[in-house]
């Protein structure tokens, strides 16, 4: 019932910066603002892993390899949320995917498409 649409991703030399938008649809819940969202990435033979998640301002999170370089945010008046990307480094190459958790119902996980970001050195 909610779709999950990403943009934004390209090529960008390293040390570049990109902006990815993920702006969900749909059947709304009337709790998003309270529900986690997040971007992972997977990069070719590797595992999907766990870029960076927010809940508000004050609860985000971050793995280590992006930390001080990316920058989540979100804005629920427009149901999206985005991935500032800068520093880019070629490790950064994967593709991203929005992801909504909402456990209350009936579809309690929610990915997107994905966008190919790619860092060339």
């Amino acid at each position: 019932q909610v779709q999950l649409v990403e943009s934004g991703g390209g090529l960008v030399q390293a040390g570049g910066s990109l902006r990815l938008s993920c702006a969900a649809s749909g059947s709304i819940s009337s709790f998003f603002r309270l529900n986690t969202m997040g971007w992972y990435r997977q990069a070719p033979g590797k595992q999907r892993e766990l870029v960076a998640t927010i809940i508000s301002r004050a609860n985000t999170n971050y793995t280590d390899s992006v930390k001080g370089r990316f920058t989540i945010s979100r804005d629920n008046a427009r149901n999206s949320v985005y991935l500032q990307m800068n520093s880019l480094k070629p490790e950064d190459t994967a593709v991203y995917y929005c992801n909504l958790k909402q456990p209350f119902s009936r579809y309690p996980e929610v990915w997107g498409q994905g966008t190919l970001v790619t860092v060339s050195s």
